[in-house]
């Protein structure tokens, strides 16, 4: 297929499929009759070419900070990144905040279309956009510190739940964070939302002390849309009360953010402690086990 002679694309092991074009690298999990599955893996193929250069065109104007009015972009995915984003226009954030989200959603949606398919997952650098349908379910691995990136427990999730997105932050995560979470991880009806909403929860779990170290993000990546913004490099053991209170803010936002439909439930967590926003249903789930899994 010609997808598959334009992108890096490798059926891996568990079932998966693997799909690479320069900075995109996404895992595809899909289930359904024979022909659905194959279906859908030629429309995730077929989908992603020639999404990388399409998304570069727009690129210095995905990198700005939203401000009314809310800007117009032609490609589906960078429009999806601004629309998740613009809710958060009041802090500083650009379309980039939302971009792994998207392009998870946007290749899902063309999966989702083949007759025959049940349920799918598109995992994007640890951010999913999932569609079940039916008794389908999906097992995906929550990540208590991303400095270690080891899946600590599980959330269950069913059609009747509602959640298109998993997507977890904090400030060792590949994103730069204004705040000192280990992680959140965030619920959401779509996956776009869910990473923007990530972020936005992640700068909020935050208190001043010296055992936290900061510095310019543009001192890091000269490139950085957050430009001179301090994002933290190191948190130090902090004491039990400064990170209650941390969490504590952080929930604040993550609650104003649920009542305001943009998320179903967020689980903080910093050195420990954690806090749940919602019904997030996590179980234990030994170290080895399963990362977005379908069964």
């Amino acid at each position: 297929m010609a997808w598959r002679r334009a992108l890096n694309a490798q059926n891996l092991p568990d079932g998966r499929l693997s799909l690479e074009d320069g900075p995109i690298h996404l895992l595809i999990g899909v289930e359904g009759t024979p022909g659905g599955v194959r279906a859908a893996q030629a429309a995730a193929g077929q989908r992603m070419l020639g999404l990388w250069p399409a998304l570069r065109v727009e690129w210095a104007m995905l990198r700005q900070a939203l401000s009314d009015p809310m800007p117009s972009f032609r490609h589906p995915v960078a429009q999806r990144m601004a629309e998740a984003c613009w809710p958060h226009r009041l802090d500083h954030i650009t379309p980039m905040a939302a971009m792994a989200g998207a392009l998870a959603e946007h290749v899902l949606e063309a999966m989702m279309a083949q007759p025959g398919v049940q349920a799918a997952h598109v995992n994007h650098a640890g951010d999913i956009a999932i569609h079940l349908t039916g008794r389908a379910s999906l097992r995906v691995g929550l990540c208590g510190d991303l400095a270690t990136g080891r899946p600590d427990g599980m959330v269950l999730l069913h059609a009747a739940d509602g959640v298109g997105g998993v997507v977890t932050a904090g400030w060792a995560g590949r994103r730069f964070s204004r705040g000192i979470a280990d992680a959140v991880t965030v619920l959401a009806g779509r996956a776009a939302d869910a990473d923007a909403a990530a972020m936005m929860i992640a700068n909020a779990v935050d208190v001043q002390h010296p055992a936290i170290l900061r510095q310019p993000a543009n001192s890091l990546d000269p490139d950085s849309e957050m430009g001179a913004l301090e994002v933290t490099v190191a948190v130090h053991a902090l004491p039990k009360l400064q990170v209650l209170l941390a969490l504590e803010r952080g929930a604040r936002v993550a609650e104003r953010l649920a009542g305001r439909g943009l998320i179903r439930a967020a689980l903080l967590r910093l050195q420990g402690e954690n806090i749940t926003v919602g019904d997030v249903k996590a179980t234990a789930l030994p170290l080895a086990s399963h990362d977005g899994s379908l069964q």
